[in-house]
């Protein structure tokens, strides 16, 4: 059975960061690209960061030079660094190993708050 867990979601000001992980089984890690999603309340499920298994690392241009993806397949777990968070960041963030459209399978998410 596969599985996703992300955690390392918060409450943060504005300018601060936090860093996601994401432990995964199930499946062969190293052989999987992952991603990183997110979902604004009331918005469609938005792609964020995918990091290939060769560690190519491809980011949207609204999180581009603020956010780094990153793997670590001893551990089976895929990360995400987020720096200068502002409040348009503010989601529920989920990890991937799936493709689009659907993005599955993906974990349940962590939420993420931006506020002063």
């Amino acid at each position: 059975e596969v599985r996703l867990v992300e955690s390392g979601g918060d409450l943060v000001q504005p300018g601060g960061s936090l860093r996601l992980s994401c432990t995964t089984s199930g499946f062969t890690f190293s052989m999987q690209g992952m991603s990183w999603l997110r979902q604004a309340p009331g918005k469609e499920i938005e792609w964020v960061s995918t990091i290939t298994i060769t560690d190519r690392t491809m980011y949207a241009d609204s999180v581009k030079g603020r956010f780094t993806i990153t793997r670590d397949n001893a551990k089976n777990t895929v990360f995400l660094q987020m720096n200068n968070l502002t409040p348009e960041d503010t989601a529920i963030y989920h990890c991937s190993s799936g493709a689009k459209p659907r993005w599955q399978p993906r974990g349940q998410g962590t939420q993420v708050t931006v506020s002063s």
